[in-house]
């Protein structure tokens, strides 16, 4: 169902093949647009008294404890706010999405929506840049610092803006793939893979950003994606991984 849902896209449009040789997606002229958003999805940021310190962070980078106070803000009110262990939490995302779980996942879909938003208004352009320090290291710092369920929600956050040609998908590709590259976490790796994964191994159809984010990752070498152990774990999934970037 939300394959489904993410996957619309505006009726005049005409989707470009993900799977077309040397795409260029940065010069397709939807790529410039902003999608229309009528969610209030910046109801969470003021009920959490968020959205001016946020702003202002992405404005100034100050002040320099407020990353650590960010990360906080990310439990809900009754969970003990203690920081997690980035890369050793046996915590896994499917039992927190049954039973209750510590994160406030309306706050922080609107944290990444927001600070994307932004980003692409304070670059003054409408590309796929991420080039904005500030916004950057509110992705990077909470893609390291958060355990494997809250890191499983910030990535979900993410591809649920991978949607049809417009500016925010291709923001976000951009920044998934650029964690993926810079932040030298093997397991950070091996968990933005299994997010997209786990949306393009179901039923047709499948979001037109998802797939272009995910063919880029395997097949540019800047990403050295056939060479993460995880790729290569078991002859099944090594399979799985070519049968989902050429046929999906």
């Amino acid at each position: 169902m939300r394959n489904l849902i993410l996957a619309a896209f505006p009726r005049s449009m005409k989707l470009p093949d993900p799977f077309t040789p040397n795409l260029k997606v940065d010069l397709l002229p939807d790529i410039k647009e902003p999608p229309r958003i009528r969610s209030t999805y910046l109801d969470p940021l003021v009920q959490a008294n968020l959205k001016v310190p946020l702003d202002n962070f992405l404005r100034t980078s100050e002040p320099s404890n407020f990353l650590p106070e960010l990360l906080q803000k990310l439990y809900l009110a009754n969970e003990p706010k203690t920081t997690p262990t980035p890369t050793n939490s046996n915590t896994s995302p499917a039992s927190n999405l049954t039973a209750k779980t510590k994160y406030n996942i309306p706050l922080i879909n609107s944290i990444v929506l927001f600070v994307g938003i932004r980003a692409i208004i304070e670059s003054g352009t409408e590309s796929r840049e991420v080039s904005i320090p500030a916004a950057m290291s509110i992705f990077r710092y909470l893609a390291v610092n958060l355990d494997v369920s809250g890191r499983y929600f910030l990535f979900n956050a993410i591809c649920n803006e991978l949607r049809f040609p417009n500016n925010h998908t291709h923001y976000f590709s951009c920044v998934l793939l650029y964690l993926f590259a810079e932040v030298s976490q093997e397991i950070i790796q091996e968990q933005i893979t299994r997010v997209l994964m786990e949306r393009l191994t179901v039923h047709r159809p499948h979001p037109w950003g998802l797939l272009i984010t995910f063919i880029e990752l395997m097949k540019n070498p800047r990403y050295n994606f056939w060479t993460r152990s995880f790729t290569k774990c078991a002859p099944e999934i090594e399979r799985l991984f070519c049968q989902v970037g050429l046929k999906s």
